[in-house]
C-alpha cells in the first residue's frame, strides 16, 4: 500500500473528492462553456442579426447523402466533447501527451454517450487521463506508449460505460422534468434552491445541468435559483462591495462569497430564501422554460447566459427540448415580463429585504459580506 501511496504521489495522481467533484468538473463546465454554450451564442447572434458571416458554412464534412455542414458557431458546438476531456485533463495536470490524447477519448464518450455525453466525458477522461499519468515516461518510447494507453483506455471505456451512463443520465434528468410538470410548485422549489445551492458552492451548477440534460419547467426553475443566487449576494452585498462586486457577482459567480459563508453561513439564507419564492413563481406563474442548451440552465446571470439560453430556446429549442415537445415560440410581453422579474428584480428585492432583517436580528453583521481581496 506504502509503494502505491508513493507511485501516485509521484505521478501526480490525487484520488480525492476535491480533484475529481470539484477541480475535474468545474474545469469541465468551462470546456463546455468554451464550446457548446459558446457556439451557441455565436449561431444565435448570427440568425438573430443576420451576420453572414456567422451564418455561412465554413466546412462540409462527408460526401453524398452524408455530408454535415458546420457553421463557425456550428463547429465550436461539435467540438465539446474533446474540450471537455482537454479541460478535465488540465485540471488533473496531465502531462502534454495525455492531455492532448484526450481529445481522442472526450469525442468518442460524448459521441456514445448521447444526451448524457458531458457525465460520460467526465469519467472516461478522468479513468484515462489518470492511466495516461501512470505511464508517462516510464519507457524510453514515451512518445508512443502514452497516447496509446491514453487513448485505447478512453475509446475502449467510452464503448464499455458511455451508453449505459448516458442513458441513466437522461432517465434521471428525464424525471426531474416530468416531476416538475406534476408538481411544478414543489419541484419548483426543490430545483431552484439545489441547483442555485450548487452554482455558489466550489462545484459546476452548469456542468450538473448539463449531465441532467435539464430543459424545460426544470430548466427555468434551475436558471431562476441560479440567478437567486448571484443577483441577491450582489446586492445584498453591495454597501461592502460597491460596483466591482456588484458586476463580479452578478454576472460574474457568486462563488466568491465561499470563504465568507464558511465564516458565517447565515448568510446564505437571504438568496436561498429568494430562490424559493423565485422558483414556484418561474414553473408556475410565468411558465419559464429553458429549451436552450441544458448548460445555460446552471448558469444564471454568468455572462447572462442564462437569459441567453432561455431566449434561443424560445426561437430555436434544442433536440433535448424537442423531444420534451417545446416548440418554437415568439415571445410575448407576458414572458418577457417574467424572465426580468425572475432573473433579476425579484432575487434583488428578496435577497435584500432578507438580508437587512437578518443585519437588524444581528445575525449578519458589517463586514460579513465583503469579498476577499
Amino acid at each position: 500500500m506504502n509503494g502505491f501511496k508513493a507511485f501516485c504521489k509521484r505521478k501526480n495522481i490525487v484520488i480525492s473528492a476535491k480533484r475529481y467533484g470539484i477541480d475535474a468538473l468545474g474545469a469541465m463546465a468551462q470546456g463546455l462553456f468554451c464550446s457548446l454554450l459558446i457556439g451557441t451564442i455565436i449561431n444565435t447572434i448570427g440568425t438573430q442579426f443576420h451576420i453572414q458571416l456567422l451564418t455561412q458554412v465554413v466546412a462540409t464534412i462527408g460526401s453524398g447523402d452524408h455530408t454535415i455542414s458546420y457553421t463557425v458557431g456550428g463547429m465550436a458546438m461539435a467540438m465539446s466533447g474533446p474540450a471537455m476531456a482537454v479541460a478535465i485533463g488540465y485540471a488533473l495536470q496531465c502531462p502534454p501527451l495525455v492531455l492532448f490524447s484526450l481529445i481522442t477519448a472526450g469525442f468518442a464518450s460524448n459521441a456514445l454517450g448521447g444526451a448524457g455525453g458531458p457525465l460520460a466525458v467526465l469519467f472516461v477522461a478522468i479513468i484515462a487521463g489518470e492511466c495516461g499519468k501512470a505511464v508517462s515516461k516510464e519507457t524510453k518510447v514515451d512518445i508512443l506508449v502514452t497516447p496509446l494507453v491514453t487513448i485505447l483506455v478512453g475509446v475502449g471505456l467510452s464503448a464499455l460505460i458511455a451508453p449505459p451512463i448516458g442513458a441513466a443520465a437522461s432517465a434521471f434528468g428525464q424525471l426531474i422534468m416530468e416531476t416538475t410538470k406534476l408538481q411544478p410548485f414543489l419541484m419548483g422549489i426543490a430545483v431552484s434552491v439545489l441547483v442555485g445551492i450548487a452554482l455558489t458552492l466550489p462545484i459546476s451548477s452548469a456542468a450538473i445541468c448539463s449531465v441532467l440534460g435539464l430543459v424545460g419547467l426544470a430548466g427555468g426553475a434551475a436558471v431562476a435559483g441560479c440567478s437567486a443566487q448571484m443577483v441577491g449576494f450582489a446586492v445584498m452585498s453591495f454597501k461592502e462591495n460597491r460596483w466591482g462586486g456588484l458586476v463580479s457577482q452578478g454576472i460574474g459567480t457568486s462563488m466568491l462569497q465561499m470563504p465568507n459563508i464558511v465564516k458565517n453561513p447565515r448568510i446564505w439564507i437571504p438568496p436561498t430564501l429568494a430562490s424559493a419564492i423565485t422558483g414556484p413563481i418561474a414553473t408556475c406563474l410565468f411558465k419559464l422554460e429553458m429549451n436552450g442548451a441544458p448548460i445555460n440552465s446552471g448558469m444564471g446571470t454568468c455572462g447572462l447566459c442564462g437569459q441567453i439560453g432561455v431566449w434561443t430556446g424560445w426561437l430555436n429549442p434544442v433536440e433535448q427540448a424537442l423531444k420534451q415537445g417545446a416548440a418554437a415560440i415568439t415571445p410575448s410581453a407576458f414572458d418577457w415580463l417574467g424572465l426580468i422579474l425572475i432573473c433579476f428584480v425579484l432575487p434583488a428585492v428578496l435577497s435584500w429585504v432578507f438580508c437587512e432583517i437578518l443585519r437588524k436580528i444581528g445575525w449578519i453583521k458589517e463586514g460579513d459580506l465583503t469579498l476577499p481581496q
